[in-house]
């Protein structure tokens, strides 16, 4: 049984007279400790798609199973909000200007894991570790770190509860080449230490290839081709082609598709820590 199941998931806006179907019968599944990746350009409904999977809005139709129970149309409480995380495209943005790094990651805990403060202020320290942050940077504010400090933080935020799940919608859009890797690196890092699953929201074909092992490709609300992680290496569709003549491949021995003779492709290297 997969961990998660969405099946004809569908999300309608209006404005004004107008109707726009964000998502128009979208189905997929992620399994225990896999990522699966959702691809596609902005406007695609990838973003949509993970709001609604983290509880943040409830869809217009189709249903959303975890572990075998019904959990769509409803914003998550309790257990299942704990359960459930997810870690948005600008972490200056999701963090509060006010809160210093000790407090960002005591809240989850205390809130959602039912930790003391004191048991909240220990286990803070843990999870700098985890993401291989200084512990003295428990006392700093979002401004006073770098972007990639701030992610790692918004990720030891997700995972302090302890969740089974993390949406991340564009979690390494921000941040450069190198610090692009080293993001990817640590979740491949902590998916093998605690078995958690990803739903990996990124217009980036490379970071898509380096995480995933399932990957969606969504074109204006809807899934056009689906797979394991080949189809970006042999895609069907005309849109998933498209994509990849678009974007930069991984590996530096060869050039995307559609680039000039004689450019070299720049490449995002993947490191482990």
């Amino acid at each position: 049984m997969a961990l998660l199941e969405i099946d004809d998931l569908r999300k309608r806006y209006r404005t004004g007279r107008h109707v726009v179907d964000a998502l128009a019968g979208v189905s997929a599944s992620v399994d225990a400790g896999r990522t699966l990746a959702v691809v596609g350009e902005s406007g695609s409904g990838k973003s949509t798609l993970g709001s609604i999977v983290a509880g943040l809005q409830r869809p217009s139709g189709g249903s959303l199973t975890f572990e075998g129970q019904p959990i769509g149309g409803r914003v998550y409480r309790g257990e299942l909000r704990r359960r459930i995380q997810m870690v948005f495209q600008s972490p200056f943005q999701s963090l509060d200007p006010k809160f210093r790094v000790e407090a960002t990651l005591m809240e989850p805990l205390t809130l959602l894991s039912g930790l003391s403060r004191r048991e909240a202020s220990i286990r803070v320290d843990e999870l700098l570790d985890l993401v291989h942050l200084p512990r003295e940077l428990r006392r700093r504010r979002p401004a006073e770190l770098s972007g990639g400090q701030q992610q790692r933080v918004a990720i030891a935020r997700a995972l302090a509860p302890n969740p089974d799940l993390v949406v991340l919608d564009e979690p390494t859009s921000g941040l450069d080449q190198s610090v692009r890797g080293r993001i990817v690196g640590l979740l491949k890092e902590l998916q093998a230490e605690r078995d958690v699953a990803y739903i990996f929201i990124t217009h980036d074909i490379d970071v898509a290839r380096a995480i995933a092992h399932e990957v969606i490709v969504m074109q204006r609300g809807e899934v056009v081709e689906a797979g394991d992680r080949s189809v970006l290496e042999s895609p069907r569709h005309q849109y998933t082609r498209a994509l990849l003549a678009a974007v930069p491949v991984m590996d530096p021995g060869r050039r995307r598709s559609g680039a000039r003779s004689g450019a070299p492709a720049p490449t995002v290297t993947i490191e482990e820590s």
